[in-house]
């Protein structure tokens, strides 16, 4: 047996030995006054193998990260945290806190919700099928939670509402960066005393999704929608205050079991910034890394369901395409796309994608590639994800 599959092998099996252990907790009752409040979570194996055009020496499996969920549910009131325990190169290197909110129910549709929460930006707080995700999501649009309120109304004429104030970004956590272990890419506060030194507050968003009652059917469903977020840009170098004005446009097409998610936009980021005006540093994961601030970004995400394949499976193939078209002439797009497969099993999830991507600093690129640009080749990424809910 070869070596990769020696490592498979083994990381399958521990995950396997462990499942047995665990199982969600939950007591109360949801729809009593008192409510119930349940305790959930995940393991993650993965396993990487990377051809970005030289030999990578972490190319094996290994324990990606241990995640703790706790949920509140009642008539009226509601609430969720997280937090996510990833290893690097031991466990809980890197960890962070991924939301805290509590909400409450004004009537069956119409709810407010405060704390560390999903910022309502885009069709949702995925906006495709991949594991990865795209391209968005490390630019700092796609899957973000901020701290503030927001609040959710729906209309007899089919339209979701969503109306939201944010004071400050999510903060950073326990890694080994001066200001980038966060899970939410965000504005942040560089090591490099010639990159920016950033951070975001009051931000005000909207978002509108209209489901497009005329074109529905049985088979087929069709909405479209679009979303609005201005904030103000805090540079600490300069002691000036610049903004941020991106919009986002976005339709859903859902015919039986294939579903495809367009979402466009563009953004507008005003650093006031003297030596670095057309960039800004940002950071997740434990990285940093500049982006440019002004482009066009795009995701098309394409999956089909096959459902109750040999009575056992769900399976979900996914294209997704993504990208930022950059305004600066100097400065060169970057592309993320993918393309995978997502089996699921009962609480067992296997994701199985390969990710083609240019300019991108987490598909093999540099600090710059989201920026000026890298060397512009197409580097390639296999990601096995293997999850166990629990």
């Amino acid at each position: 047996m070869s070596k990769v599959k020696y490592q498979i092998a083994i990381g399958c099996c521990v995950l396997g030995i462990t499942l047995p252990v665990y199982a969600d907790f939950s007591f109360g009752d949801p729809k009593s006054d008192s409510g119930a409040f349940t305790v959930s979570g995940a393991l993650r194996v993965n396993y990487q193998n990377k051809d970005y055009g030289e030999p990578s020496p972490d190319q094996k499996v290994k324990l990606d990260a241990v995640i703790l969920r706790l949920a509140y549910d009642s008539p009226e009131w509601f609430g969720k945290t997280e937090y996510r325990c990833y290893q690097y190169d031991k466990l809980c290197d890197f960890s962070t806190l991924l939301y805290a909110y509590a909400g409450y129910r004004l009537n069956t549709t119409d709810h407010i919700t405060f704390g560390l929460q999903p910022i309502p930006f885009g069709p949702s707080r995925f906006w495709d099928s991949s594991f990865y995700a795209s391209l968005n999501n490390t630019l700092g649009l796609q899957d973000v939670s901020d701290l503030g309120v927001n609040y959710h109304f729906e209309l007899p004429s089919a339209t979701q509402v969503d109306l939201a104030y944010f004071a400050i970004d999510g903060g950073r956590y326990h890694g080994s960066s001066k200001d980038a272990a966060r899970y939410s890419a965000n504005l942040v506060s560089s090591s490099d005393p010639l990159k920016t030194n950033l951070s975001e507050k009051n931000m005000w968003m909207a978002r509108v999704d209209q489901n497009l009652k005329f074109l529905n059917t049985d088979d087929l469903k069709v909405s479209v929608g679009g979303s609005y977020w201005y904030s103000d840009i805090e540079n600490h170098i300069t002691s000036s205050n610049g903004s941020r004005n991106t919009w986002s446009v976005f339709n859903r097409i859902n015919y039986k079991d294939l579903n495809i998610v367009t979402t466009a936009g563009k953004q507008i980021i005003k650093n006031k910034d003297e030596v670095n005006p057309n960039l800004s540093t940002s950071g997740s994961f434990d990285s940093e890394y500049d982006i440019a601030n002004t482009g066009y970004f795009y995701t098309i995400d394409t999956s089909y369901i096959f459902r109750n394949v040999k009575d056992v499976f769900n399976i979900s193939p996914y294209l997704v395409l993504s990208g930022l078209n950059k305004k600066e002439n100097d400065f060169a797009n970057s592309q993320r796309n993918i393309v995978g497969i997502n089996w699921n099993y009962k609480n067992i999830s296997l994701y199985t994608e390969y990710l083609m991507s240019k300019n991108d600093p987490f598909v093999g690129g540099t600090v710059n590639s989201l920026a000026k640009g890298d060397d512009g080749k197409w580097n390639k990424l296999l990601n096995l994800m293997l999850i166990y809910n629990f």
